[in-house]
């Protein structure tokens, strides 16, 4: 259990935690959640032991401060020539210290410390780790060919969710995640999201990913002004209980000035008569001893919008065997990542562009707004436009040596419109830049002061086409909801690159598939393209089991086929009792996984039950909750069992695909 009990902890002068308390069990999946610069990663530091409370105290078990008890990710970026999968390995502490045990047994010749460090092995589940650590990577988007490439071949976003893998590979009792989704494509934040729900450890995690939160916790955790504030649910439920707790909080502070105002009242009228004074002096004394109650003083909210565009050209682009790929040497060919496009962009429209990293998502991104050329096709824009560009990597479009009014500045000369410096200044004021940090080098900013200084850019230059590609990697929660509102409100046409499956649902009408080099509409919902995802993933893991299975199968193919000479006339007679042993063996094989299978299939049937009931006590209740005649007692009632039921299905969903995945394992 994790116990804060009025802890404090300053950062230079500034109080991260003041006289915070908070309790966490041992089991819990946690979203620790707050505003950019709270102080979510120093708290976490605190956790991890790099930092240390300058007041109250901090109490974890022992036995997770101990090597391999904890985990988190690395932010350095690696720099090693090893291949992938035993980086990820190294993650396993248990793994390498029984294995360094064993290295030192053999060189001391010690028999007996090589049989426990074997047995420790063993405990560590050694024989299949390797197994296990391409499983991660494969299920964070890597190819299989790329599990055996070296660390320092990949780019930096592929090094942290190495980083991420290996983190997962510790078979840690507390699992520290900071925005584990930032280098996440949606596939991999998927496959993410269902391996974090089957983890059994203590989790706590920083996300800004309102959906990620309310698939994975259970616990919500609030830092705010320095206190921390313990809600049971996920992120909605937070919202809806933290809005009733500030207007209570609200109607509180209110009766309470409406107490103070009368006391005072009194106290002024009668304090100076000689007859009333013993008890005006007792209302001075109450005034005194009265704990005073704040006001409830909330972060304003951020918010933003997009000018109304000039123009609306119709179509806004025209793409015809468009061709997009990029140079890597001068004078070669250049590669080709996606190609034969050829689509239109109307006014109005609002497409979502998904996609596994690689295939191509950014890259035709960046062609349709001139950060790449076209390496062959055409694409035709329409009369007036003008192109509103979000780079995932924000320092694509910003100089680390400026600040946000130079930036401005230079726009304002170059782009247009033009403006006066001070038009400038409180233009850049609406995106939260005031003051000295107007002037502030770039390069100083954190990622989510980086994202909103692109996102004022973007809008200052009134554009009627909106080109996003992961605009929300670091915004927090406040910020992502200006900007999905904004996005609903902007009358031109926008095309949404991102893994902030909230943003694209609240946004998107339509969406486009990346695959394969090509673009295809995809016919469906978010709901629909996980499950493509899911299938597709099935397919990668019988893949990569067929491709192993040959491997596997070479030294016995070989053991059974001992090569025959003359001194050996029953050569044939023992090649066919091999065969009928064979046949014998392949038998009792069958039999053994029909016997693992059968009652696999008898709980599948069982939760299919289950969940077809449970479906439809759901909509049952759904519709039930939509009377009007239906009583306050009644309608909590109602809603209790209702969230039970979400709960419920939610988890038969996720045993289903478990007992379906075993089972195909095992016919495999």
């Amino acid at each position: 259990m994790i116990n804060l009990k009025n802890v404090s902890l300053l950062r230079g002068t500034k109080p991260v935690l003041d006289g915070a308390s908070a309790t966490l069990h041992p089991g819990e999946k946690v979203g620790l959640i707050g505003r950019n610069g709270a102080g979510k990663s120093s708290l976490f530091s605190l956790l991890a032991g790099r930092l240390h409370a300058d007041a109250g105290d901090v109490e974890i078990p022992p036995s997770w401060l101990q090597p391999g008890g904890m985990a988190e990710v690395a932010q350095n970026m690696p720099e090693t020539d090893e291949p992938a999968t035993e980086f990820v390995l190294q993650g396993d502490t248990r793994l390498m210290a029984a294995r360094q045990a064993l290295a030192q047994a053999e060189a001391d010749n010690d028999g007996h410390a090589m049989a426990e460090a074997h047995m420790a092995l063993a405990d560590a589940g050694d024989f299949d780790a390797s197994a296990r650590a391409q499983a991660l990577l494969l299920g964070l988007g890597f190819q299989l060919q790329q599990t055996t490439a070296p660390v320092n071949s990949f780019s930096g976003g592929w090094r942290m969710r190495l980083q991420l893998a290996r983190a997962l590979m510790c078979p840690a009792q507390l699992l520290l995640l900071d925005e584990p989704t930032n280098h996440l494509d949606l596939d991999a934040l998927v496959w993410l999201e269902s391996w974090l729900q089957r983890y059994d450890g203590t989790l706590i995690i920083i996300s800004h990913d309102r959906e990620f939160l309310d698939a994975i916790t259970r616990v919500t955790l609030h830092l705010d002004e320095g206190k921390l504030t313990r809600y049971t649910g996920g992120y909605t439920a937070f919202e809806a209980m933290r809005a009733e707790r500030l207007n209570q909080q609200q109607a509180a502070y209110g009766k309470q000035q409406d107490r103070i105002a009368h006391l005072q009242k009194f106290i002024d009228r009668f304090k100076a008569k000689a007859s009333k004074a013993r008890q005006a002096q007792s209302r001075v004394k109450a005034l005194e001893r009265m704990e005073k109650l704040a006001p409830v003083l909330t972060a304003s909210d951020f918010e933003f919008s997009f000018p109304e565009p000039a123009s609306l050209p119709n179509p806004m682009l025209v793409m015809q065997d468009l061709q997009c790929g990029y140079q890597v040497d001068e004078g070669a060919a250049p590669i080709v990542i996606v190609q034969g496009v050829n689509r239109s962009v109307l006014p109005g429209q609002r497409i979502g562009i998904l996609g596994a990293n690689g295939q191509g998502k950014s890259t035709l991104v960046k062609t349709l707004a001139h950060m790449l050329p076209a390496v062959a096709g055409n694409v035709t824009e329409g009369k007036g436009l003008s192109i509103g560009y979000f780079a995932q990597q924000e320092l694509d479009v910003l100089r680390t040596d400026e600040g946000p009014l130079a930036h401005m500045i230079r726009l304002a000369k170059e782009v247009g419109p033009q403006a006066r410096e001070q038009e400038l200044r409180d233009f850049l004021g609406r995106f939260r830049f005031t003051g000295d940090m107007v002037s502030q080098p770039v390069g100083q900013f954190s990622g989510g002061e980086k994202a909103r200084l692109v996102l004022a850019l973007v809008v200052w230059q009134r554009p009627n086409l909106l080109l996003l590609d992961e605009p929300t990697n670091h915004l927090d929660l406040t910020t992502r909801e200006a900007l999905s509102i904004a996005l609903n409100e902007f009358e031109g046409t926008v095309m949404l690159v991102s893994h902030d499956r909230a943003l694209l649902r609240e946004v998107c009408d339509e969406f486009w598939l990346v695959t394969r080099g090509g673009v295809s509409t995809f016919d469906g919902d978010l709901d629909d393209y996980q499950k493509w995802l899911q299938e597709q993933a099935r397919e990668v893991a019988a893949a990569a089991r067929a491709a192993r299975e040959p491997r596997d199968l070479a030294p016995t193919a070989a053991s059974a086929a001992p090569v025959a000479s003359a001194s050996e006339p029953s050569a044939t007679d023992a090649s066919a009792g091999n065969r009928k042993e064979d046949r014998k063996t392949a038998a009792q094989a069958r039999q053994r996984i029909a016997e693992q299978v059968k009652p696999l299939k008898a709980e599948l049937k069982q939760v299919d039950a289950r969940l077809a009931a449970a479906q439809a006590e759901s909509e049952r209740l759904t519709e039930l909750l939509g009377q009007a005649t239906l009583s306050g007692t009644d309608r909590a009632e109602q809603g209790k069992r209702l969230k039970a039921l979400g709960d419920e299905i939610e988890a038969l969903e996720s045993r289903w695909l478990e007992i379906t995945d075993e089972i195909e394992r095992l016919g495999a």
